[in-house]
C-alpha cells in the first residue's frame, strides 16, 4: 500500500529507512561484482554525497552518469539523490552530436563515467564549457586502452569520491524536487531530457511493488540498464521498497536466460516484446518451466506468443503500459486470466485515460483507434516537463492533457490495447529513437543532398528496423556500406541503418513536408541494400571505425 503522506515520497527517504529497519538484509547483487545490503548501500550512497557537498554540488544541480550496470553507477545514483542533486543517466551508446546534445541539455558540472567512455567523452569536450569534472572508474571488463588527455575537465578518481567521509547532514529532498532525468527520443526533435521528480519515481516503484505482489523474499532479475525507467525504477527501487533483493545483470542473452532465473534463484523479472520474442524462439527443452520465477512484467505481452510462453515457462506474465514521462498507466491483473494484446485495465484512482482523435482531441467511443491522452489525479507523480524544452513539453500538453503518441482502442470491459506509434517515432529492441537524429548524422556526409529515416517492421511484434531513405548529390557515388562506415562512429549502436533505399527524390506533400508513410510502403526487394543480407555486422563496423 502506498503511504498516505506523500512528502514521505523520496528515495533519500526511503533507503534510509530500509538501512534503519533491515542493515543486514540483502538488496542488491551485481554479477561479476559482489553484493552490498541495505545498510552498505546507504553508507555508500552517504559517502558519495559527501564527496560531491566537498566539489559544490548543491541540491537541485545536476549530475550525469555515463556506465555500464554496475555497483559504482548505482551508488552513484544514490549518492547523487542523497545530496539532493539530479541524477541524470546517460545512455552508455551515445556519442559524437547524441552525446553532446545530452550534456549540453543537462547543464551538469559533474559526471560519473566508466573508462570505456572516456574517448567519446574527450571527442566532445570541446562542445561542453558546463562540464567542469569527471569522477572515473574502471571495470574488470574495460578495455586496456590509456585515459584520452583533456584539456579542461578534471579527472577524480571515483575510489577517492567511495572513500569519502559520509555526509553527516543531508540536505532536506521533497517529495517535489527532481530525482532523476531520463532521455526520451522524440519524433521530430533530438531526445528529451524528462524531470522526474521523487513522488514520481517512488509513486511508480510502489505500483510495481502492489501490482506484482512483491515480497521480501522475492529476487528480481532485471537486465534492463540504468537509463531506462523499467530496471530502476520498477526493479531496484521497487525491490528496495518490497524488502527484497535485485540481480542485475549487464547484458541479455536470450540462450542463457532459464540457466541464469534459475542460477540466482529470481522469482520476478521484467522484460520487453522483443527479448520476449528472442527467449521463445529458443529450442525448447524439457525444464524450461523448472525455475522460481513465477511472475514477470512484459511491456508487452506478444500477443502471438503470449499463452504459449506462459505455459512453456510455468509463470503468469503482467503486460503493462505506460511511458518514462508518465510513469505505467495500465497494469493487467496478475489474478486475471491472460488476454492476449490486452494491456489490462487503466489504474483509474490515481489517472484519468481518454482515446482521443489525433487530429482534434475530441474523444472516442469505445471501440475506436485513436491516441492515449493522460493527466494525473494526485500532483507530482508524473514528469515535471521536458528539461530546456518548454515548447515541447507545452506541446505535449495540449489541451491539458498528456499526448502520448501512442494509438489503441478501449474495449466494452474496459481493457486496453495498444495498437501502434503516431508519428515518426521509431521503437527498436525497447530502445525509442527520434529518425531526426539519425538523419542529422546521416547528412554530415558530403555527399547526400537530403535524407530520411523511418522505422520498418521488424521479425519482432510491435519492434522497428530502421531504413535509411538517401537521395545523392549529382555525379556522387555514394554506396550503403560507405555510408554505414561513416555513421558507426556518429551514431549509437541500436539507431545504426539495418536498410538503405537509394532513391532520385523524396516525397514531399504541397507544403514540402516528407511523406513517411509512402517511404514505409517501399517493397523491400533487392532495390533496397540490406545490411545482414550483405554480411556486414556492426561489430565490423565498430573494428573498422577504430582502426
Amino acid at each position: 500500500m502506498l503511504t498516505a503522506d506523500r512528502t514521505q515520497w523520496t528515495l533519500p527517504n526511503a533507503l534510509r529507512r530500509q538501512a534503519e529497519i533491515a542493515p543486514d538484509s540483502l538488496f542488491l547483487q551485481v554479477i561479476g561484482e559482489g553484493t552490498a545490503t541495505r545498510g552498505e548501500a546507504y553508507t555508500a550512497a552517504l559517502r558519495i554525497a559527501g564527496a560531491l557537498a566537498e566539489l559544490g554540488v548543491t541540491p537541485g544541480q545536476t549530475v550525469a552518469v555515463m556506465a555500464p550496470t554496475s555497483m559504482p553507477a548505482v551508488m552513484a545514483w544514490l549518492g547523487i539523490n542523497m545530496a539532493g542533486a539530479v541524477e541524470v543517466n546517460i545512455n552508455g551508446a551515445y556519442k559524437g552530436q547524441t552525446l553532446e546534445h545530452a550534456l549540453r541539455t543537462a547543464e551538469t558540472a559533474t559526471i560519473f563515467i566508466e573508462h570505456r567512455h572516456l574517448a567519446d567523452l574527450a571527442a566532445v569536450e570541446a562542445a561542453l564549457p558546463d562540464l567542469k569534472r569527471a569522477i572515473v572508474f574502471r571495470l574488470a571488463d574495460a578495455p586496456d586502452t590509456p585515459a584520452p588527455i583533456f584539456k579542461r575537465i578534471d579527472i577524480i578518481d571515483y575510489r577517492d569520491v567511495a572513500a569519502h567521509a559520509p555526509l553527516e547532514a543531508l540536505p532536506p529532498v521533497a517529495y517535489t524536487d527532481i530525482a532523476s532525468m531520463i532521455y526520451t527520443s522524440g519524433t521530430s526533435g533530438p531526445a528529451k531530457a524528462v524531470r522526474m521528480p521523487h513522488a514520481q519515481i517512488y509513486f511508480l516503484a510502489m505500483r510495481t511493488v502492489a501490482n506484482l505482489r512483491a515480497r521480501p523474499s522475492d529476487v528480481f532479475y532485471c537486465f534492463h540498464p540504468l537509463f531506462h525507467m523499467a530496471g530502476k525504477f520498477m526493479g531496484i527501487f521497487a525491490m528496495l521498497l518490497a524488502g527484497g533483493s535485485i540481480v542485475l545483470d549487464r547484458s541479455f542473452r536470450p540462450e542463457t536466460w532459464v540457466s541464469r532465473i534459475r542460477e540466482f534463484g529470481a522469482t520476478v523479472g521484467l522484460a520487453h516484446g522483443p527479448m520476449l520474442e528472442m527467449i521463445h524462439a529458443q529450442p525448447p527443452q524439457p525444464d524450461d518451466a523448472e525455475h522460481n520465477l513465477k511472475r514477470m512484467i512484459m511491456v508487452p505481452f506478444p500477443r502471438g506468443i503470449a499463452a504459449a510462453f506462459e505455459q512453456r515457462f510455468g509463470l503468469r506474465g503482467i503486460e503493462v503500459w505506460g511511458m518514462t514521462e508518465i510513469n505505467a498507466v495500465t497494469w493487467c491483473a496478475l489474478d486475471e486470466p491472460l488476454r492476449p494484446g490486452s494491456c489490462g485495465r487503466v489504474e483509474s484512482e490515481w489517472y484519468d485515460f481518454r482515446v482521443v482523435d489525433p487530429d482534434t482531441d475530441e474523444e472516442l467511443p469505445t471501440g475506436l483507434v485513436g491516441e492515449f491522452v493522460v493527466r494525473p489525479k494526485l500532483p507530482w507523480i508524473i514528469m515535471q516537463g521536458y528539461h530546456g524544452m518548454p515548447e515541447k513539453t507545452v506541446q505535449a500538453w495540449r489541451n491539458l492533457w498528456f499526448h502520448t503518441g501512442d494509438s489503441g482502442y478501449v474495449d466494452e470491459d474496459g481493457y486496453v490495447y495498444f495498437v501502434d506509434r503516431l508519428g515518426d517515432r521509431i521503437r527498436r529492441r525497447a530502445e525509442n529513437i527520434s529518425s531526426y537524429d539519425i538523419e542529422t548524422a546521416a547528412m554530415t556526409h558530403a555527399g547526400i543532398a537530403e535524407c530520411a529515416a523511418i522505422g520498418v517492421p521488424s521479425e519482432f511484434d510491435a519492434d522497428d528496423d530502421i531504413m535509411l531513405c538517401v537521395v545523392r548529390k549529382p555525379g556522387v557515388s555514394l554506396e550503403a556500406p560507405d555510408l554505414m562506415a561513416h555513421l558507426m562512429p556518429r551514431l549509437p549502436h541500436y539507431m545504426m541503418p539495418r536498410y538503405v533505399a537509394l532513391l532520385d527524390a523524396l516525397p514531399r506533400t504541397p507544403t514540402n513536408k516528407v511523406q513517411k508513410a509512402k517511404l514505409r510502403g517501399l517493397p523491400r526487394d533487392a532495390s533496397i541494400w540490406d545490411r545482414k543480407a550483405a554480411g556486414l555486422s556492426l561489430r565490423d563496423l565498430a573494428q573498422q571505425a577504430t582502426r
